[in-house]
């Protein structure tokens, strides 16, 4: 596997890793964070079955599954031709009778072609969410203002869809539930910072969870674009910032669909992202993020190991706030499970010299990193 270390990350990460447990989050006395992963890859069992075993508690973890959509099938509301491919918005099936608008960039030139699932970040910004990542396609004004500014404030001013699409990939992009057109109500509110919170306890109540039904949108995705006559079905990739970098290597765990995957700004232990003062201890943004009792029997590295031996390019900043901690023990963790398998050279993660952002150096890797392993 290929590492890239800077110095000064390593200096950060020691740093703050010296009193990683003066910080531990508040936890009922007597209550010791859990370290211990029974389901992690043990190098010793076989490996297809440990994979069939932990995929099958992934699953289950996160909840009944919306039922299944009846049709690939999509109408076409918009299309706007672009540089070297096209735009479309269009409405398709995310589950039954669940219709839902996406945004889907086709190369002008012959089919089939390689495809990347394009997955937006959260940001506690819900008005956009196809729009972070692909530039709004017949859209109000203030859509395409506030996309503008978020790719400015995230992306170096790129969206990142459009970038890949030029280059000859097939790129789908949805919204996340609670983002974009997905992000009102029947009543006509529009999403809050509370309203995640009050969607996933109400999900918990009927018998499912947030982070389970984002993670099934994101699969169905990926077999409505393997249904689709101009989609090579073999050559499917999946990529993300932030909230769509946990969205990527989820996906890569669980869909034998996805054939290479890219994940920026998200990987850490799960012991370190209990200290206090982290963003997954703050409101109701977790839940999109967390499935219930997971580590219980995996950590995170666990999880996204479950995409072994695929490969796969995780991009960590080196002055990421969000992630101070865990990170490069994460990727050792990951780094054993690639080794087991002979498939070293299939993983590669990198400390880039940023904070939580995915500037334009980082979409390079990305974009280089398909090309090797999708073209």
């Amino acid at each position: 596997m290929k590492r890239t270390l800077f110095t000064i990350a390593l200096v950060a990460l020691t740093t703050l890793g010296a009193h990683a447990q003066e910080i531990v989050g508040r936890l009922p006395r007597g209550w010791q964070p859990l370290q211990e992963y029974p389901l992690a890859w043990s190098g010793e069992d076989d490996f297809e079955e440990w994979r069939t075993t932990a995929r099958a508690k992934v699953v289950e973890l996160m909840g009944i599954p919306p039922k299944a959509p009846t049709s690939t099938s999509y109408t076409t509301l918009a299309t706007e031709q672009r540089e070297g491919y096209k735009a479309h918005k269009i409405e398709l099936e995310i589950s039954e009778g669940n219709l839902i608008r996406a945004y889907l960039l086709v190369p002008d030139s012959e089919g089939p072609h390689p495809a990347l699932v394009a997955l937006h970040d959260h940001g506690a910004k819900f008005s956009i969410g196809k729009e972070k990542v692909i530039r709004p396609i017949a859209e109000s004004e203030e859509v395409c203002v506030d996309a503008e500014a978020w790719a400015v404030k995230n992306y170096d001013g790129l969206f990142t869809g459009d970038r890949y699409a030029s280059q000859g990939y097939v790129v789908l992009a949805i919204d996340a539930l609670m983002w974009g057109n997905r992000g009102e109500g029947e009543d006509g509110r529009k999403t809050k910072y509370d309203t995640q919170q009050a969607l996933a306890s109400n999900c918990l109540k009927l018998g499912t969870t947030l982070a389970g039904i984002i993670t099934w949108d994101d699969l169905r995705s990926i077999e409505w674009l393997a249904a689709q006559s101009f989609v090579d079905a073999g050559r499917i990739g999946v990529y993300g910032h932030s909230m769509g970098g946990h969205r990527a290597w989820m996906a890569a765990a669980l869909s034998d669909r996805v054939a290479a995957v890219a994940s920026v700004c998200w990987m850490a232990t799960a012991h370190a992202l209990l200290a206090e003062g982290n963003n997954e201890l703050k409101g109701g943004s977790a839940f999109s993020m967390q499935v219930p009792m997971i580590s219980r029997w995996l950590d995170n590295p666990d999880v996204a190991s479950l995409a072994c031996p695929k490969p796969a390019l995780f991009i960590s900043g080196d002055k990421d706030k969000l992630f101070p901690q865990g990170v490069v023990e994460a990727y050792e963790k990951m780094e054993a499970v690639w080794r087991s398998r002979g498939a070293e050279s299939k993983l590669e993660w990198t400390l880039w010299p940023s904070p939580h952002y995915f500037g334009e150096g980082m979409q390079t890797k990305v974009g280089e990193f398909f090309d090797q392993h999708l073209k």
